[in-house]
């Protein structure tokens, strides 16, 4: 687990105009291989001239940052957006000796046609509710189809349904649009294992919490928004000091399906002295 510092304002890169998606795949592509075989250079390749790279959320030099471990990537999902110039990309290595999750979030400079931004949070033993076996079996047992065109809801459907949730923290007369079934996966912790087809992710959430500095990939044919913002008082050793947090909302016909969650602690276990949900790797 890696020490964190947010820094505010440093990660809220935005594009200026739309990126053909065989651009955007290409690079979810390149990461997925450059991670493979730990070639952080493979990265800096198809870096823009102004170029910044974080671990959860503190800037790393990328040649001995994680992305140049090689690991064995037993699930990949990416997502793309063309309007915001963005990807995201979801990793589980539970097989390996040491395992990680990790959620990689690119922007692409739409002008050079490289990659501007690139933040990864990166999860092992001691991050929030971390069980990389956990994650991998149950994201196994769900389904992410890309969604019919005449299906697909709007960019600001998919994206209020996220922010919905989030907005739910600080107010509790925010409407959650959770669909029947819905499915929370976090770290390895899953809820869909109570009933697969008509359980909800209407199961408590904070009320006086303020999320801000929010990020957002919408991919409106996966129906998909990821989110990187900082989560207060995930950590308890740190207060309300916000941490790296990514949750990725699958959505369909307007109401939320599944939800995937990648969160890191900057003490082991989150400062709970063995009583909240960090659990075995």
């Amino acid at each position: 687990m890696r020490t964190t510092i947010l820094l505010a304002g440093l990660l809220a890169a935005t594009a200026s105009a739309d990126c053909p998606i065989a651009l955007l795949k290409n690079a979810t592509a390149n990461y997925v291989q450059a991670q493979t075989v730990g070639a952080a250079s493979g990265i800096s390749a198809h870096a823009a001239n102004t170029f910044t790279y974080t671990e959860n959320f503190t800037p790393v030099p990328i040649l001995t940052s994680t992305l140049s471990i090689p690991m064995t990537i037993d699930h990949s999902r990416s997502i793309h957006d063309p309007v915001l110039c963005a990807t995201f990309t979801e990793l589980i290595m539970a097989k390996q000796e040491h395992p990680y999750v990790i959620g990689t979030r690119m922007v692409i400079n739409a002008t050079e046609g490289k990659i501007s931004l690139m933040e990864s949070i990166v999860t092992d033993k001691g991050d929030w509710a971390f069980n990389a076996t956990g994650t991998l079996y149950w994201n196994s047992l769900e389904s992410w189809p890309p969604i019919p065109l005449a299906k697909q809801d709007t960019r600001a459907t998919i994206q209020a349904a996220g922010d919905a949730y989030f907005n739910r923290f600080a107010n509790v007369n925010v409407s959650v649009p959770f669909g029947t079934p819905c499915a929370r996966l976090e770290g390895g912790a899953y809820t869909g294992q109570r009933n697969m087809t008509s359980n909800t992710c209407n199961l408590g959430l904070p009320s006086t919490l303020t999320v801000t500095d929010r990020r957002y990939v919408i991919d409106q044919e996966m129906g998909v928004v990821s989110i990187f913002l900082g989560f207060p008082g995930l950590d308890r050793s740190q207060g309300q000091t916000p941490m790296p947090d990514g949750h990725m909302f699958r959505v369909e016909g307007g109401m939320i399906r599944y939800i995937h969650t990648v969160s890191s602690c900057v003490s082991v276990g989150c400062g709970m002295n063995g009583t909240g949900p960090p659990g075995p790797s």
